[in-house]
């Protein structure tokens, strides 16, 4: 596989980290208002956290004997673990969620080796529909993006946000069709920029963040307090913390198909250790569990570019931002709709590189229609209704309210029950 100079790689690093950074700042937005922070402790949240973003990707980048998958692939937050930890904090306090975050990366270093030995559980024709309701389940998030960013706000699907959410994705579609070589691979960032200017145009964008935000900052151990422990918390993340490995499997499988590279157990040991690491880190800087990012599996395929080089650099560049909280705020005025736009390009494109491995599975056979059509419908169902499990204990509702783990659950258990132990080839 050729290498990209660096030059190149720094625009295409800058594409992977505009892709995930809606995704990585929403965590901590979402859980510092419901704990009502105020701006000083807001703004250390977000750029701490955009920094242990790029901290914990290097750790799965650096592949060594012990952690590390390895492959160009970009963590962030966790979003499962935001209703959850909001829980624990106005429960308890921020610092019992903290310490539930360093027990559940604990628990993930010590399950890696066994949990990557469930591989075998993971043939084509589950990895395949897993990785195509990945995308589905995305596709509703970058819809309301498109729309403004809360479905019940009053201007939601304003003409304004559908006029640029549309042309971001036309711009991005334009680039693709007509460019070539380089250019085209960064066919994203070209639509991000584009969008951005024509909200400018529109009146749609303020630089009042970059204005307000400070020059530099340090990450701090403990910021907010000493980690405090308390067994329900702990339990809690430490079933997030498994609901996160499941959909991480999915990704690597993803990238290992895209690259042409069997994935095996002891690939996955690896990564889950990398995410295990970075979950304990979050836990001692006072942010966040962090998990792979599906999202910018879209991103290799449509760009092309499969090297390790330009995630370096998106690694290299969030640390950055995260320590030079004025450049991080400069990510942040990037109107909701454009993301929107973009996003449903990179997610539908990982739910068609779920079906291309779906093509790969005999068809013809009844049981592996059923285990695809259950599955995925499943998924679906519970990623547009998670409320159906509302009259079921709290712990149960984390785990079957995220469409992403019905969707796993369901297709392992029913290729175990309709083709058995030949079903694991």
């Amino acid at each position: 596989m050729h290498e990209v100079s660096h030059k190149k790689a720094a625009v295409l690093g800058l594409q992977h980290l505009l892709a995930m950074y809606s995704g990585a700042v929403a965590v901590p937005l979402l859980i510092g208002t419901a704990l009502k922070f105020n701006a000083v402790q807001m703004t250390y949240l977000v750029s701490i956290d955009i920094f242990m973003c790029g901290l914990a990707t290097l750790l799965q980048l650096l592949r060594n004997r012990y952690f590390g998958i390895g492959l160009p692939v970009v963590l962030g937050c966790a979003i499962q673990a935001v209703a959850p930890l909001e829980l624990i904090g106005q429960k308890f306090s921020i610092n019992t969620m903290y310490g539930a975050i360093i027990v559940a990366g604990i628990f993930v270093i010590l399950i890696s080796n066994w949990f990557s030995k469930v591989k075998k559980l993971f043939p084509p024709v589950v990895t395949g529909t897993l990785i195509t309701v990945i995308g589905l389940t995305l596709i509703p998030v970058a819809f309301q993006n498109m729309g403004g960013g809360t479905s019940t706000a009053k201007d939601f699907g304003d003409s304004k946000n559908l006029i640029i959410a549309f042309a971001t994705i036309l711009i991005i579609v334009l680039v693709e069709v007509l460019a070539k070589g380089f250019v085209k691979s960064i066919s994203v960032l070209i639509g991000l920029i584009g969008g951005s200017v024509l909200a400018g145009l529109m009146g749609m964008v303020s630089i009042k963040p970059v204005l307000e935000a400070s020059w530099f900052h340090l990450p701090q151990f403990f910021y907010f307090g000493k980690p405090e422990f308390e067994w329900s918390s702990c339990l809690t993340m430490i079933i997030i913390a498994l609901v996160s490995m499941v959909e991480s499997t999915g990704v690597f499988f993803a990238t290992g198909d895209l690259l042409h590279k069997d994935i095996k157990a002891d690939d996955l040991k690896r990564g889950y250790r990398a995410e295990g690491l970075a979950q304990i880190f979050g836990g001692l800087f006072n942010t966040f569990p962090y998990t792979t990012f599906s999202q910018n599996v879209g991103l290799l395929q449509l760009s092309g570019i499969k090297t390790k080089r330009p995630i370096y650099w998106a690694a290299g560049l969030l640390m950055a931002m995260g320590l030079l909280p004025k450049i991080g705020a400069v990510v942040t005025i990037i109107p909701t709709p454009v993301l929107g736009g973009a996003m449903l390009v990179m997610f539908t494109m990982i739910a068609v590189q779920g079906i291309k491995m779906l093509l790969k599975v005999d068809l013809s056979d009844n049981r592996n229609i059923l285990i695809v059509a259950l599955s995925i419908g499943l998924g679906l169902g519970v990623t547009c209704y998670p409320q159906i499990f509302q009259s079921m204990p709290q712990t149960v509702q984390l785990f079957l309210a995220n469409g992403i783990v019905i969707a796993s659950v369901s297709a392992t258990l029913l290729n175990l029950i309709l083709k058995g132990r030949g079903g694991l080839k």
